[in-house]
């Protein structure tokens, strides 16, 4: 597909000499196995796929699929732990587990950083400063909790659900692990994880180190595979919660299964955020927020600010910084430290955003890109700006989960908030604003799970997260993520 030609002209006679991170100190193993209690087992059917490198477009490792007869190994693997060992352990007990886990992690960082920069594609910077801290950080904040059960839940009992099932998306493959793993350990709970099978190389690391904490074997299992793997641990009799972050369509089909299963679930789905911007808002900070919102991460966040509403009377220039910002975005090597935007994690999702691009500028949309070159191997996309749409253009409403961003304008407060509000989707919004009464007023009624004010994308594991609507149910994070894993009495 043709680029459409830059309005902008922009000096681009230097550039960064490279920042490559080494690879010296990290070890993949040509084939992984499923990890089954406490041990790695080789499938069933001695059936495997490979994980790819989207930069590189090569084979990283052999990973094992696992089929229903594999999951019914780890659901009994989780049982049997669960029965025998993690239920009976002392609360005080599991939260140094838990602390040890968050440790080694730290110690590791740099490993996990690199793995997670190579299966997914994104930024080393990402990696390395964001998703590593913050996995580490839910384990050392959980361990906390594990012994203070009663303090959450003040005059109520506070019980252990048993084994949960969860599935994880391709995004944030360790960050979304430690989301669901932690919690679900500081409760009481056993558990079988599925990682996305195009990033599933942090997770087998991850038991690796469940491994050599000492773990009781079976409290955490890992099996890899593709939907129908999924689709197993969903339907198991034996597994008690349901933890699923993914796309809105494969929650709907979980919702279906579990009805008059009695089982617990929690779904965070996809999600369509609006970033407001008013016109008394710091500007040159509000264009660092956008770009931190949607192109930094790639647009591979359910949470993106991916809908850009500004005040008309200063959406030119909005416009204008956002478009030389995006001109000094750098496309390109993951693991090299300049690196802004990374690769698109597949083949099939890159196709999937061009086909939005197609979408976009078919319906009438001004389509601009960055000017930035693209490395000949790999899956990539420039950062894009769709201008000129309504609420009605597919890449206003639908979930794109790529450096997409599409634009509108508004006049008043109130047509801020509809339009804000006239998406199916509810996880997470942003409003820039000067004022705090406008601030509080945006907020209360935007209907979104998150919202940020004057930043996007800060996390912290005592904050919940969790959306409204078509977004999902339920909340993972600080006290809402320990109540999701507890029955209370």
């Amino acid at each position: 597909m043709a680029r459409p030609e830059s309005k902008l002209e922009f000096d681009t006679d230097w550039k960064y000499s490279p920042a490559p991170e080494s690879t010296d100190h990290i070890r993949i193993d040509p084939q992984y196995e499923l990890f089954i209690g406490g041990k790695f087992v080789a499938p069933r059917e001695r059936q495997y796929f490979d994980t790819i490198n989207p930069a590189r477009e090569k084979t990283l490792a052999r990973v094992a699929r696992a089929d229903r007869g594999d999951v019914d190994r780890a659901v009994v693997a989780a049982r049997r732990a669960y029965v025998r060992a993690w239920s009976k352990l002392k609360p005080a007990e599991r939260g140094k587990y838990l602390y040890r886990i968050a440790r080694m992690l730290q110690e590791r960082s740099r490993e996990f950083a690199v793995i997670e920069s190579l299966d997914g594609g994104k930024p080393i910077r990402e990696s390395r400063d964001v998703d590593v801290p913050l996995a580490a950080a839910h384990f050392f904040y959980y361990a906390g909790w594990a012994d203070k059960l009663e303090y959450a839940f003040p005059g109520r009992r506070a019980s252990p659900l048993g084994v949960a099932g969860q599935i994880i998306p391709w995004n944030f493959p360790l960050l979304m692990a430690a989301w669901k793993i932690a919690p679900a350990l500081a409760c009481g709970n056993t558990v079988v994880l599925k990682p996305a099978e195009t990033t599933p190389l942090t997770a087998l690391k991850l038991a690796e180190l469940m491994r050599d904490v000492d773990l009781p074997p079976g409290v955490v299992n890992i099996v890899t595979g593709a939907g129908d793997t999924g689709a197993a641990i969903v339907e198991h009799p034996d597994v008690d919660k349901i933890a699923f972050t993914g796309s809105t369509e494969v929650g709907r089909l979980i919702q279906r299964r579990l009805a008059g299963t009695g089982k617990h679930y929690t779904l965070e789905l996809g999600g369509k955020a609006a970033n407001v911007i008013f016109a008394d808002a710091a500007i040159d900070q509000a264009v660092e927020g956008i770009v931190n919102g949607i192109f930094f991460n790639q647009g591979h966040v359910c949470c993106a600010g991916s809908r850009l509403l500004v005040q008309e009377s200063v959406a030119d220039e909005v416009i204008a910084k956002l478009k030389e910002r995006m001109e000094t975005l750098i496309v390109g090597d993951p693991l090299d430290k300049n690196t802004d935007i990374g690769a698109i994690n597949s083949a099939a999702q890159l196709e999937k955003i061009e086909q939005y691009l197609r979408i976009g500028q078919a319906e009438g949309g001004e389509m601009y890109q960055s000017s930035c070159s693209l490395p000949e191997t790999g899956y990539w996309c420039r950062p894009t700006l769709f201008s000129g749409v309504s609420q009605s253009n597919r890449v206003v409403q639908e979930e794109i989960f790529g450096p997409v961003l599409s634009m509108q304008t508004f006049r008043t407060f109130q047509e801020a908030l509809d339009k804000a509000n006239n998406t199916p989707y509810g996880l997470s919004g942003g409003v820039w604003t000067d004022k705090g009464a406008k601030i509080f007023k945006m907020t209360r009624g935007i209907r979104a799970g998150v919202i940020w004010a004057n930043t996007f994308n800060k996390f912290d594991p005592s904050a919940p997260f969790g959306g409204y609507k078509e977004s999902g149910m339920g909340r993972e994070g600080g006290l809402h993520g320990l109540g999701a894993y507890v029955e209370l009495y």
